[in-house]
């Protein structure tokens, strides 16, 4: 069994722009997720078969034209991580409801102060990010607890191209 997700890559001066919006906020706490690995997120798979097969599938069958999105806004989810939202026509790619998000930083587990993440999500919520263009949508295997810090790393184990 492996972990699978889809997910979109932002362009690298995207990722770069926001790299510089939020180092001004990295010394509060958080456990920033390495850029390196930044992606949005489209749809959660879980623990799929090696094969994947009906997850490719379904990847295969979206008919969509190459997307122009960017970086926009920020939220968190119940306090606890802290995103980066996405403008553009991304929500018709996702399979099932869900916000697309990019996963900037969590609360740590020794972090006390509840007000960590609603006080980054008030900071980044004026953040406008540049326009790119996405032209695939990547099949993601997460491997827990192998990338740098102890965190996830992510390999590309398909690409669906947007036509």
């Amino acid at each position: 069994m492996i972990r699978l997700f889809s997910a979109l890559f932002p362009s690298a001066e995207a990722r770069e722009h926001l790299v510089r919006a939020v180092r001004p906020l990295k010394d509060n706490g958080l456990r920033w997720t390495d850029p390196d690995n930044w992606h949005i997120t489209l749809d959660f798979f879980g623990e799929q078969p090696n094969d994947a097969v009906e997850v490719r599938e379904a990847l295969r069958g979206i008919e969509a034209s190459p997307l122009t999105l960017s970086l926009s806004g920020a939220g968190s989810f119940e306090k606890q991580v802290l995103w980066a939202g996405v403008k553009g026509q991304v929500k018709h790619l996702m399979l099932e409801p869900s916000r697309p998000h990019l996963t900037l930083a969590r609360a740590g587990r020794r972090t006390r102060d509840p007000w960590l993440i609603p006080d980054a999500v008030h900071a980044l919520s004026v953040y406008r990010g540049p326009e790119f263009e996405v032209t695939e949508i990547s099949l993601v295997q997460s491997f827990l607890g192998e990338g740098r810090g102890g965190g996830p790393r992510y390999e590309v184990i398909d690409a669906f191209p947007l036509r």
